[in-house]
């Protein structure tokens, strides 16, 4: 169970959470700039949108929020997952709870998603540091488990693996158009699952001797362009 599911299950949500959640799911489905605060307060069963401001100083500070608050447990389980290097193998645990993760908080990854194709010039400075630290963080992990994968390669190795497990909930509107099946649905999560596990242990097999993490962490920290 995720680190916020777990906490909904023990308590009622708040006020705040629950104005987090209503504005996670429109933002969304629409973006920044075709929700208004009237819409979220409306939909969070406040009486009016000054309420609404008691909690957050305005939209752009609510849409930090709500990106902050999806991307932190999946930092936790970074970290975790960094902390016990010998145990892990390649990531495979920490992949198998990001998607449960997912999963529970479906409306995330095409967040994220639209955060970086369409909101970004509503929030210059905020996206970068939101979403920077899981990057780096990515990398960190990989460079350590990255097998026989060259440092050079490993910011394009992050990026297919982002579309590889975020972008399955990012896109499942289009997998359900063609499938005629919810690709959120129990079973096909659990396909999904099960397909990752398979793809990711081929995709990190190694068939040479990896380099030494100090060799990977100094190339990896490099920007993409200057390779």
């Amino acid at each position: 169970m995720s680190p916020r599911a777990a906490a909904a299950g023990r308590e009622a949500p708040s006020t705040r959470d629950v104005i987090l959640d209503a504005a996670e799911r429109r933002f969304a489905e629409r973006g920044f700039a075709a929700v208004s605060v009237r819409e979220i307060a409306a939909d969070a069963g406040l009486r009016n949108q000054a309420s609404l401001y008691h909690h957050f100083r305005h939209k752009r500070a609510l849409y930090e929020a709500v990106l902050g608050r999806g991307i932190e447990p999946i930092l936790a389980l970074l970290a975790e997952s960094a902390a016990t290097p010998g145990q892990d193998g390649y990531g495979e645990a920490f992949v198998d709870r990001l998607v449960v993760y997912l999963a529970e908080h479906p409306h995330l990854p095409r967040l994220i998603q639209r955060a970086v194709l369409e909101d970004r010039r509503y929030l210059p400075s905020a996206l970068p540091r939101l979403l920077k630290p899981l990057y780096e963080q990515g990398l960190r992990v990989l460079a350590e488990r990255g097998g026989s994968w060259q440092a050079a390669d490993l910011p394009h190795l992050a990026a297919a693996l982002y579309l590889l497990i975020f972008g399955y909930f990012a896109t499942a509107a289009l997998f359900e158009a063609v499938t005629q099946e919810d690709p959120r649905s129990p079973a096909a999560v659990q396909r999904q699952r099960r397909f990752l596990k398979t793809a990711l242990a081929k995709l990190f097999a190694s068939d040479t001797p990896p380099r030494s993490p100090g060799a990977r962490r100094r190339a990896s920290s490099r920007p993409i362009q200057e390779r």
